[in-house]
C-alpha cells in the first residue's frame, strides 16, 4: 500500500505577489530552475483575513460560506480541508493565528485551554495558536517544524502574521515589509528540504496583499494579487507559469494532492 500523501500549506498573511517575487530568493531559485511552480492568484473579495481563511479552506466565495468580514466569529459550517482530512482518518495540525482555531476548532477561543491542543478527536488534532499580530515568525515556523517532527501530520497549516503586521504598521512600500518577505524566505529555506524528504508537498500563498496606505480590504491589485508556489517532493515543477488562478482552487488542489475526495461544494478545478 502506498503511503498517504501529505501537504503543508504556508499561508503567509498579507504576502503580496510582487513582494514575494522580488524578495523571496530561495523560492525564486526553485522557480527559476523549474524545481517548483509559481502561479499568480487574483484573490477573492473582500481582501480581508477571516473571509479569505475560510475561502482558502472551503473553496467557496465569501457570499456562499458566509464569513463576510473579520467580525463574523463562528465555526465554519461548510466542508473544509481539516474536516475532510480528519474524516479520512488522517492527522491534522496547524501553527496559526487564533482565528483559525475559531473557524475550525471551537469558539470562543480560550487563550489557555486552546493555545496548545493535542487531541485525536479535535478537528485540528495538533494545534499551536497565537494571539498577538506581532508574534515572531521565527517562533511560528519553529512550532510548525516541531509539529512535523513529533506528529508527521498529513495536513499542516503554517500561518505566519509577520507580513500583515509589518504592512499594517509601515505600508507595503517600506523596507520593513520587504525585509519580512526575505526573512520568511530564509526561514522556509531551512525547513523545505526536510519537509520534502518527509514526503510533503508544500504550497506557499497569501490570503490577501496590502497597499502603501497600510490597509487592505478593497479591490485593487495591490490587495488582491498573491503568489502560489507549489513544491513537490520530486522537485519537478513548471517554473513561472504566467497563469493567474483563484483562491477557490487551493482547497480542491490540496485534497487532490492528498488523494482524498473533493466535496461537491468545492467546484473550482484543481491545479494538479
Amino acid at each position: 500500500m502506498n503511503a498517504a500523501k501529505k501537504v503543508i500549506l504556508v499561508m503567509s498573511d498579507a504576502l503580496r505577489f510582487d513582494t514575494a517575487v522580488e524578495g523571496m530568493g530561495f523560492l525564486g531559485h526553485l522557480v527559476e530552475n523549474k524545481l517548483a511552480t509559481l502561479y499568480k492568484i487574483h484573490g477573492e473579495l473582500p481582501s480581508m483575513s477571516r473571509p479569505m481563511y475560510e475561502t482558502i479552506h472551503t473553496g467557496l466565495p465569501t457570499i456562499e460560506h458566509g464569513v463576510v468580514s473579520n467580525y463574523v466569529v463562528r465555526l465554519s459550517n461548510k466542508p473544509h480541508i481539516f474536516q475532510v482530512v480528519k474524516e479520512a482518518g488522517r492527522v491534522t495540525a496547524a501553527a496559526a493565528y487564533y482565528w483559525i482555531s475559531e473557524l475550525y476548532q471551537r469558539v470562543p477561543y480560550d487563550p489557555i485551554n486552546d493555545r496548545e491542543v493535542d487531541d485525536p478527536n479535535a478537528t485540528i488534532q495538533h494545534g499551536r495558536f497565537y494571539m498577538r499580530d506581532e508574534y515572531p515568525d521565527e517562533e511560528l515556523f519553529l512550532s510548525a517544524a516541531t509539529l512535523v517532527r513529533k506528529f508527521q501530520p498529513h495536513y499542516l497549516l503554517v500561518h505566519p502574521m509577520g507580513m500583515d503586521y509589518k504592512g499594517e504598521t509601515h505600508g507595503a512600500d517600506s523596507s520593513q515589509y520587504r525585509k519580512q518577505a526575505t526573512r520568511q524566505d530564509v526561514l522556509l529555506s531551512n525547513l523545505i528540504g526536510e519537509w520534502l524528504q518527509g514526503g510533503y508537498t508544500i504550497l506557499v500563498t497569501g490570503d490577501h496583499g496590502i497597499n502603501n496606505d497600510k490597509i487592505h480590504g478593497g479591490t485593487t491589485d495591490e490587495v488582491r494579487d498573491v503568489p502560489l508556489y507549489l513544491i513537490e517532493p520530486s522537485l519537478q515543477g513548471k517554473g513561472w507559469t504566467g497563469e493567474t488562478v483563484s483562491h477557490l482552487q487551493i482547497a480542491p488542489t490540496i485534497l487532490k494532492l492528498m488523494e482524498l475526495p473533493i466535496p461537491a461544494t468545492m467546484r473550482a478545478q484543481p491545479l494538479v
